[in-house]
């Protein structure tokens, strides 16, 4: 896929065993020297039908959607399922904006990786995608999420998605509002908005926050890719 080129750099760091989240149909173009797990809140059928517009995708079939190894759910904190330093290296790419509790989704994810081994992780860019309109998300509110625990994303962050992606639901009878708030929610849809700056901004407060020491070897913005922020960092300890 074009629109992903510049990640093979970056995937070319990898080594060993990984875990990829949230991969579905679109898992990462990783080296053939590596062996990968797949980990998703949703089994393979389940996803199947929770995202039926697959369907009308080119090319897709039911082979496409990778066979997901662990049903966990990072919401619910079942990452916790994952011993430390267990993996050489895990992807998350674009899910993080679908999650929670970024901050702490951060710190699972250092946690598992193995020292010297490497997280992958991209968000979209919000200049170019359907998250444009919306407000970026403050790293305040994120701390707010971490300190108070947060395992759910509230129904305002949904509301916002619809008002600024979907605005035709404003004229919407309430029984239509409240089906449609609840499709968004069954799916997840983005509950935070970052741009590439602030995506930046958010890994290194992240990291800096929760006392991990890490080093980005790759790094790839929306400004350069019209698509994303995307980056690998090598877990110091």
């Amino acid at each position: 896929m074009s629109h992903l080129a510049h990640r093979t750099e970056g995937y070319n760091l990898l080594y060993g065993n990984g875990l990829e989240i949230g991969a579905l149909h679109q898992p990462a173009a990783i080296p053939a020297r590596c062996q990968v797990e797949y980990c998703d809140a949703h089994s393979k059928a389940e996803s199947l039908e929770l995202f039926a517009e697959f369907g009308t995708v080119p090319g897709f079939t039911t082979d496409s959607l990778v066979e997901v190894t662990h049903v966990r759910d990072i919401d619910k904190g079942e990452l916790m399922f994952f011993a430390s330093d267990s993996y050489d290296f895990i992807v998350l790419n674009h899910v993080i904006e679908h999650v929670a509790n970024p901050i702490n989704t951060v710190r699972e994810l250092f946690r598992i990786v193995k020292p010297n081994g490497q997280v992958v992780i991209s968000a979209p860019d919000k200049n170019f995608s359907f998250d444009k309109n919306r407000a970026l998300t403050s790293f305040y509110h994120l701390i707010e999420e971490y300190r108070t625990t947060t395992t759910e994303v509230t129904d305002a962050h949904y509301i916002d998605f619809l008002c600024a992606v979907h605005p035709e639901v404003l004229r919407f009878d309430d029984n239509k509002f409240a089906a449609t708030l609840q499709a968004v929610k069954s799916r997840r849809e983005h509950a935070h908005v970052w741009d590439s700056q602030s995506f930046s901004a958010f890994m290194i407060d992240s990291l800096n926050f929760l006392h991990i020491r890490a080093e980005c070897q790759f790094l790839s913005l929306g400004e350069q890719n019209q698509n994303e922020y995307f980056s690998v960092w090598r877990k110091i300890y």
